[in-house]
C-alpha cells in the first residue's frame, strides 16, 4: 500500500511557475513509477507526466513538452512536477500517481493522491 499526498499548488499567473511535490509513504517507493495526471471542470482526466521507478526516463504530454519536469528524488520518496509559463487554460485539480513497475503513459496507476489545486490568472 501507498499513501500519496501532494502539495505546492495555488493562485499563478499566467507565465508564472510552480513547482508541485508528492511524498510518497513506505519503503519501496524507488520500485514505483509515478505521474502527474490533471483535470480540470467538465474535462476528463488527463496524464500530463511519468517518470520510470529509477528516474532514467520520463515521458510528458506533448502540451506541456518544453514546459513542465517531473523528476524525483527516492531519497526522499518524493515526486516534483515543475511546471513553467503556465497558459490560462492551464487551471485544474493536479493528481499524484503511483504503479508498481515500469513507468507507462497508458497504464493504470493504482495509487492516488487527494489532488492540488493549480489556479492561473490572466
Amino acid at each position: 500500500q501507498v499513501q500519496l499526498a501532494e502539495t505546492g499548488g495555488g493562485l499563478v499567473q499566467a507565465g508564472g511557475s510552480l513547482r508541485l511535490s508528492c511524498t510518497a509513504s513506505g519503503r519501496t517507493f524507488s520500485s514505483y513509477a509515478m505521474a502527474w495526471f490533471r483535470q480540470a471542470p467538465g474535462k476528463e482526466r488527463e496524464l500530463v507526466a511519468a517518470i520510470s521507478p529509477s528516474g532514467s526516463s520520463t515521458v510528458n504530454d506533448d502540451a506541456v513538452k518544453g514546459r513542465f519536469t517531473i523528476s524525483r528524488d527516492n531519497a526522499k520518496n518524493t515526486v516534483y512536477l515543475q511546471m513553467n509559463s503556465l497558459k490560462p487554460e492551464e487551471p485544474a485539480v493536479y493528481y499524484c500517481a503511483a504503479r508498481p513497475g515500469p513507468l507507462s503513459r497508458y497504464g493504470q496507476y493504482d495509487y492516488w493522491g487527494q489532488g492540488t489545486q493549480v489556479t492561473v490568472s490572466s
